[in-house]
């Protein structure tokens, strides 16, 4: 399938029912997906959509924008018909823009989506920039996990060679090679997400049905982030899943997610 601008997008359906288009966060493929979209696919027929940048989907292309990734998205709809969404952290603000921006949605959810409710931390990303141009992966990860915000406070306070070297012999391997693979789409993707800040009362135009969920392990200072966007939203659940973290949707949390998504979305 092609998008807008011409670029190849991947997706795998798999399940029976009603469509759901299913849309992941940064410096993840759809893989790391497949554990939540096999239980949606219990009660629905998942489209889990690779994102640009990503496996069998085109590059981000160098007119990379949050706009490019709704008209993906709107792409997979018309070709699909699906008109239910779940977005995780950037996948999900892709999919709040898609549901503001046009009226093919019926109900979305979504899970800490990259909507900036507070000043957004940028600092962090010329350095990062010039890691990368260097080759220096590792280096790049450390100002990312210790400049973005996201990572818990006794991390971001280590001396950034400590962490290099902490990375160097602890990250390895498989996931540590996917991971790499996505370091220059996570800048672009968060450009994004700071391009965004101030700007979250624009989602006062969603008209679909929201579920928002969020972790209760999430720091605080997020989960008040969410607050402010459900209250921003015309019709918007929050719910906090007891346990959980960012990233609830992947791997052994992902049934339970899946389960209260399922219950909002049937």
């Amino acid at each position: 399938m092609t998008s807008a601008d011409g670029t190849t997008i991947g997706y795998r359906t798999l399940g029976e029912g009603p469509g759901l288009i299913v849309v992941g966060g940064a410096l993840q493929t759809s893989e790391e997906y497949l554990p939540l979209a096999s239980a949606l696919g219990r009660s629905f027929t998942v489209h889990l959509v690779e994102r640009r940048g990503r496996g069998r989907s085109g590059p981000q292309g160098p007119g990379y924008s949050l706009g490019k990734e709704v008209e993906d998205l709107l792409a997979v709809q018309a070709e699909t018909g699906a008109r239910l969404a779940f977005g995780h952290s950037y996948g999900g603000l892709a999919v709040m823009e898609m549901a503001r921006t046009s009226s093919v949605l019926d109900r979305v959810v979504v899970y800490e989506p990259g909507v900036p409710c507070a000043p957004v931390p940028t600092e962090w990303m010329e350095p990062y920039r010039q890691r990368l141009a260097a080759g220096d992966a590792y280096g790049a990860f450390v100002h990312f996990i210790r400049g973005s915000g996201g990572a818990p406070a006794f991390v971001a306070k280590m001396p950034y060679w400590y962490l290099r070297f902490v990375m160097r012999v602890g990250f390895r391997g498989r996931a540590w090679q996917r991971m790499r693979s996505l370091l220059e789409q996570n800048l672009a993707e968060h450009q994004q997400i700071a391009a965004k800040q101030g700007r979250h009362t624009e989602f006062a135009a969603v008209a679909a049905p929201v579920l928002l969920l969020c972790g209760s392990r999430t720091p605080a200072a997020h989960r008040a982030g969410f607050v402010i966007l459900r209250d921003t939203l015309p019709n918007a659940v929050l719910e906090t899943l007891r346990g959980l973290d960012h990233f609830g949707p992947l791997g052994k949390a992902a049934p339970l997610v899946a389960e209260r998504a399922m219950e909002f979305l049937r």
